[in-house]
């Protein structure tokens, strides 16, 4: 929830106690909120007060306080003619300062973040950092990339925000539009099969609840402040490599990307070599999609050729014509170990190849 919301829902329920009128100007004088459309003093009147040295000035109809926000200097405004109306602006005042101080400070904080991730600190400055916004500099961590459809999607970081809102020590934040981070802390009992669950349980909870497809990409464990730079470098790996060589799974580990991480480290001109070699003059892309979608059922199925014709309604002799085509077309028989394992790496070496030239 924002700041401005926060104070509005305050100055609603101070209204339904005390029977006054609330509105908060910010320093141009613009309202910042308010419960009222009552008239406002005169331009010359708020000017005159905020260059005075009073904190406080009364008259017939209303109260006026001064409340300074880093350098900005706001004036509230309480109407009221009875008695309790100082009492209940001074209470007010208070009670303004104090959010304003708790978003100020969260903000810091998410700025000290923001700036770790992308390793703009020195060891001896994020602890000093750390220390002076108490936050713990020795607490296990993992960092989780989530990334929607849609770029900067507010409804999916309102999502996010609200799953973890009892998680006081986690913090969530963007760097970019490309996604939100969320820097979870640890319990020594967390294990990497929990933050597996914790990525499908955000996945899930975006498809529900903001009605977003998202992929969720996950770190190492850091174990200290000054690692969490390398913990979101490999988050984004992860995700990287996870939409090219995974396209068909929503979650990506660090730890189990598998053969796609092998892959995503190799040159360009090495898997163009390894392309012409299987496939000659031709490509995957001159592979008929209906033959594809058989080659991967098959290969989901462990070359299990009943199996691949049970699920996909074809005769067992269809897939074996099948099959020979692509022999006698490429020289791989798919139905042994070997070469089914050097098309599976062809396929996989043609989306990365994909990939490098969209970027």
């Amino acid at each position: 929830m924002s700041v401005q919301r926060t104070l509005q829902k305050y100055m609603d329920d101070w209204k339904r106690i005390s029977h006054f009128d609330f509105c908060l100007l910010q320093e141009d004088n613009s309202i910042l909120v308010t419960t009222c459309d009552r008239r406002l003093p005169a331009e010359s009147k708020l000017e005159e007060f905020r260059n005075s040295t009073a904190l406080c000035l009364s008259n017939a109809t209303c109260c006026l306080y001064k409340i300074t926000e880093k350098n900005e200097q706001l004036l509230l405004i309480v109407w009221g003619s009875e008695d309790s109306v100082s009492t209940i602006g001074e209470l007010a005042v208070c009670q303004i300062e104090s959010i304003l101080e708790s978003y100020a400070e969260k903000n810091d904080k998410n700025a000290f973040m923001q700036k770790l991730l992308l390793g703009d600190y020195t060891d001896v400055e994020a602890f000093n950092r750390a220390r002076k916004l108490h936050i713990s500099s020795s607490a296990r961590r993992a960092v989780f990339l989530v990334e929607t459809r849609q770029s900067k999607d507010e409804h999916a970081l309102a999502t996010i925000k609200n799953i973890f809102s009892a998680r006081t020590h986690d913090f969530i934040t963007s760097i970019d539009n490309r996604g939100i981070i969320v820097v979870r802390e640890l319990t020594s009992a967390e294990t990497y099969d929990d933050l597996e669950n914790i990525a499908h349980m955000l996945v899930d909870m975006l498809g529900t609840e903001a009605m977003t497809q998202a992929w969720v990409a996950y770190s190492n464990t850091a174990n200290d402040l000054k690692d969490l730079s390398n913990a979101y470098k490999e988050a984004r790996t992860a995700l990287e490599i996870g939409k090219i060589f995974y396209a068909e799974r929503n979650v990506f580990g660090y730890r189990t990307l598998g053969i796609g991480r092998l892959l995503y480290q190799l040159p360009v001109s090495i898997c163009e070599m390894f392309i012409q070699e299987i496939f000659g003059d031709e490509s995957l892309d001159s592979i008929d999609g209906e033959t594809l979608a058989i080659i991967r059922t098959f290969f989901e199925n462990n070359l299990n050729l009943s199996e691949t014709s049970r699920q996909l309604y074809v005769h067992r002799n269809t897939l074996v014509y099948r099959f020979e085509k692509i022999q006698k077309r490429f020289g791989l028989d798919l139905r042994t170990f070997e070469d089914a394992m050097t098309f599976k790496l062809a396929m996989l070496v043609s989306r990365y190849l994909r990939y490098q030239n969209r970027t």
